[in-house]
C-alpha cells in the first residue's frame, strides 16, 4: 500500500513568474521606481512600453534596456491629460500589464495647502490614475484577454503623515477605486492591486535624504533600520504582474520595511 501511495502523490508546481508573450505598459518610466519595473518585467521577458512626459530620459532608458537584450520601446505621456492617454492607450494597446508609477507630491502643513497644490496633485495622483486603469482594462476587456493592472500607491495610503495631508488623501483613494475595479472586473480575469512602498531613495525624494534629521527619523520609523531602494520594487511588480500572483486582487502589497506595524 505504500507503494500505491507513492505513486498516487504529485508534487504542486510553483505557479510561473515569467512574463514571455505579454505585453507591459509602464507609467512614469523615465526614473526612478517607473524605470526599475519597466526593466524589472523586461528582465522577467514581457515587451515593455516605457511612457512619461520626459523623451529624452525615455530614449536613455529605451536604448540600455535593449542593449541590455531587453524588449523595450516608449512614448511620450502625461497621465494627467485624460483624452490623450485613452487615445495612446487605445491606439498601442492592448495591454496585458499595466504598471503606473506616474506620481506627484507637494508636501506642506495642512493649514497651508493652496488649492492649486490640491487640484495637481488630484489630478495626476488620482484622476490620472483612474482613467489610465481604465483605459488599460477597455483594451482588454474589448478582447476578452486578463491582465493585470498595478498602481503604485504608498505606506501613506494606509496612515497619516505630518506636511502630506494631500498626498495621503489621494493614495488613500487609489487604495478604494482599486478595490472597486478589483470587484467589477474580477469576474473578467482583470486583477487590480496597488504596491504602497516607504521612502524609497531616487532623484525625487533627493531633498528628504539630505536632511539629516528628516533620515534619522526615517530610519526609526522603518524597522528595518534602512530606507528603501528602487530594486526593492522589482520583485513584488513580477510577482504582482505574474501567475504568482493569480489569486491576488483588490490589494495592496506594503514594502514599508515595518513602518505600518506599531
Amino acid at each position: 500500500m505504500a507503494g500505491v501511495r507513492e505513486h498516487m502523490m504529485s508534487l504542486p508546481q510553483t505557479p510561473s513568474f515569467s512574463l514571455t508573450g505579454k505585453r507591459a505598459l509602464v507609467a512614469g518610466a523615465s526614473s526612478g521606481i517607473g524605470l526599475a519595473c519597466a526593466v524589472a518585467l523586461g528582465q522577467a521577458k514581457a515587451a515593455v512600453t516605457l511612457a512619461a512626459r520626459s523623451t529624452d530620459k525615455l530614449d536613455q532608458a529605451v536604448d540600455l534596456m535593449t542593449a541590455a537584450g531587453l524588449a523595450a520601446t516608449s512614448f511620450q505621456m502625461d497621465v494627467a491629460d485624460i483624452s490623450r492617454t485613452q487615445a495612446q492607450v487605445a491606439q498601442h494597446g492592448p495591454y496585458d500589464i499595466l504598471v503606473n508609477s506616474a506620481g506627484l507630491a507637494r508636501h506642506a502643513p495642512a493649514i497651508d495647502t493652496t488649492e492649486a497644490d490640491f487640484d495637481a496633485v488630484s489630478s495626476l495622483n488620482i484622476k490620472g490614475a483612474y482613467f489610465l486603469t481604465q483605459a488599460v482594462a477597455k483594451g482588454l476587456i474589448a478582447v476578452g484577454k486578463p491582465g493585470s493592472l498595478i498602481n503604485i500607491s504608498s505606506q501613506m495610503a494606509l496612515v497619516g503623515g505630518i506636511d502630506r495631508a494631500v498626498y495621503c488623501a489621494t493614495k488613500h483613494a487609489v487604495e478604494g477605486f482599486t478595490k472597486s475595479m478589483a470587484i467589477e472586473w474580477g469576474p473578467l480575469g482583470i486583477r487590480v492591486n496597488t504596491i504602497c512602498p516607504t521612502f524609497i531613495r531616487t532623484a525625487l525624494t533627493e531633498q528628504t535624504f539630505n536632511n539629516p534629521d528628516r533620515v534619522k527619523w526615517l530610519e526609526e520609523k522603518i524597522k528595518l533600520g534602512r530606507v528603501g531602494e528602487v530594486t526593492d520594487i522589482m520583485g513584488p511588480v513580477v510577482y504582482l504582474a505574474s501567475d504568482a500572483a493569480a489569486l491576488m486582487t483588490g490589494t495592496h502589497l506594503l514594502i514599508d520595511g515595518g513602518w505600518t506595524a506599531d
